[in-house]
């Protein structure tokens, strides 16, 4: 007997345009899904469910066309491992010249394995599929150079691997950079449909640098990454809405960010940018009728973009939408009643309008400042673990 299709292969199903990334380090996936199927409460999903999402060893087949990563899920695969990771940081101890030197050997490599698991889907999609992010430090937010000699030598691991810059103005500089170059991005930090337009204007005005030049753009993707979850918890955003009287439910927030993503998709839909725009950071929520939605993906489905998925979010979709229709609604238009309260809310309306904040403005939004705040100190722990091992092998 056939197994019905799972949620992610309905979702995917439904604009030929979807992808379904994995929002983690493809280092992880096989515990993840040994702990699945072994879950006391009974699996979340079947085994062919798994199967079909992504093997390992065929990754060309699977559902999963890339995955993004990050300072924190990239120590995450080093506590996957410890024993591998301390054996490499141990070896390149002796050959790195200095703790710096020696933290960008061990980053690395972290980096490149996980773009191997890829590469298969890579080479089969000439290019087109397969990519997986690796972010530059996150405590250069504004230092384009930086970032881009970072950024260069990420990519030298391997082909696949797509630079993560921030979407800060000097990120987005280096983005544009990078695009000219052929080397594939991803914008994280997005908190506004200001940073999601100057994005895919930078990655177009590169493409066509690119083009002017003869370089091949086989491999050249952009994603601009919006943080909806992130967006909706900043305290800020329920501290300006009870300052202007307006009191905000969770299924107000999560219209939030579905608002936000709707807005940005119809601009990159009506002005053909070639770069697409990354769903990320989902939530549970809002409980409708006493049962738990996913609205980061279910009021998003249907579009020409990428929903990069955590791996708790990816064991609820599949559990909770096995039974539950998933209907392309990302064109609908949010409830006026819900988008006029929304509006009254300054945090908000930064968020949804285009020109809601200037270029110069983007490193001091606040969900860019927390969530920075959160990736260098997940840079620092790794940087921590490196420089320890690197004092005591010298």
């Amino acid at each position: 007997m056939t197994e019905a299709p799972s949620a992610v292969e309905r979702l995917v199903a439904l604009h030929p345009g979807t992808e379904v990334w994995w929002d983690s380090s493809p280092l992880i996936y096989e515990r993840w899904r040994a702990e699945l199927l072994a879950s006391p409460e009974g699996p979340p999903a079947t085994p062919g469910e798994l199967e079909r999402l992504w093997d390992p060893a065929i990754p060309a087949a699977g559902l999963l066309r890339g995955a993004t990563t990050n300072p924190p899920l990239a120590w995450g695969a080093i506590e996957n491992d410890r024993e591998r990771w301390d054996a490499y940081a141990v070896a390149e101890a002796t050959a790195a010249t200095d703790s710096q030197e020696h933290l960008w050997r061990v980053y690395g490599e972290v980096c490149r394995a996980a773009a191997l698991r890829f590469l298969p889907l890579y080479e089969a999609s000439a290019g087109r599929y397969g990519h997986v992010c690796a972010q530059v430090d996150p405590r250069a937010l504004t230092d384009t150079e930086t970032m881009l000699a970072q950024a260069r030598r990420l990519h030298a691991l391997a082909p696949n691997l797509m630079i993560k810059m921030p979407a800060t103005r000097e990120g987005i500089a280096g983005l544009r950079a990078l695009s000219a170059e052929g080397i594939a991005t991803t914008a994280t930090l997005c908190f506004s449909v200001a940073q999601m337009v100057a994005v895919a204007e930078a990655a177009r005005e590169g493409y066509r640098e690119a083009r002017a030049a003869g370089r091949s753009l086989q491999g050249a993707r952009c994603c601009a990454a919006l943080m909806l979850g992130r967006m909706e918890d900043v305290p800020r955003f329920r501290e300006e809405a009870a300052e202007v009287g307006v009191s905000l439910s969770d299924a107000d927030l999560r219209w939030a960010g579905v608002a936000v993503a709707r807005r940005a998709y119809a601009l990159y839909m009506a002005r053909g940018y070639e770069a697409r725009i990354l769903c990320a950071s989902m939530r549970l929520g809002p409980t409708v009728d006493g049962k738990t939605r996913i609205w980061h993906l279910e009021q998003l489905a249907g579009g020409e973009m990428v929903f990069t998925i955590f791996p708790n979010i990816m064991a609820s979709f599949l559990a909770l939408y096995r039974n539950r229709e998933i209907a392309p609604r990302i064109v609908e238009p949010v409830p006026d009643e819900v988008l006029e309260r929304l509006l009254r809310v300054p945090y908000f309306r930064q968020a949804y309008e285009e020109d809601g904040v200037a270029p110069e403005g983007f490193v001091d939004l606040p969900g860019v400042q927390a969530t920075a705040g959160a990736f260098t100190d997940a840079m620092e722990t790794v940087e921590t673990y490196t420089r320890t091992i690197y004092q005591g092998r010298r």
